[in-house]
């Protein structure tokens, strides 16, 4: 069974940092893709960024020039480096891995960290 586990989110004021990690493991299928999603209350999730192999990071217009992806493939790990927060990225952040089945890509979610930018 594929397991998310993603860990680094605080509360953190107007300006601030903050790195988010995603460790992957359990997986049988190699990854094709790792990234970040956002649930604001009531809000629909969102993507915020994402790295698929053989690609350019995507990123949600709204993080763009603050937030960055990266990958250490070696140890199926994601993490986002987040700059300049503001309250509007208020959100529980979401890991999210597509593995390559072959045939197919399953869709694997990590249980969230919460992120909180307030003073």
């Amino acid at each position: 069974q594929v397991q998310l586990v993603e860990s680094g989110g605080d509360l953190v004021q107007p300006g601030g940092s903050l790195r988010l990690s995603c460790a992957a493991s359990g997986n049988r299928f190699p990854i094709f893709s790792m990234g970040w999603y956002r649930q604001a209350p009531g809000k629909e999730r969102e993507l915020v960024a994402n790295s698929a192999n053989n690609y350019r990071p995507n990123y949600a217009d709204s993080v763009k020039g603050r937030f960055t992806i990266s990958r250490d493939n070696a140890n199926n790990t994601v993490f986002l480096q987040m700059n300049n927060l503001k309250p509007e990225d208020t959100a529980v952040y979401y890991c999210n891995a597509l593995l390559d089945e072959g045939r197919r890509l399953s869709n694997y979610w990590g249980q969230g960290t919460q992120v909180t930018v307030s003073s």
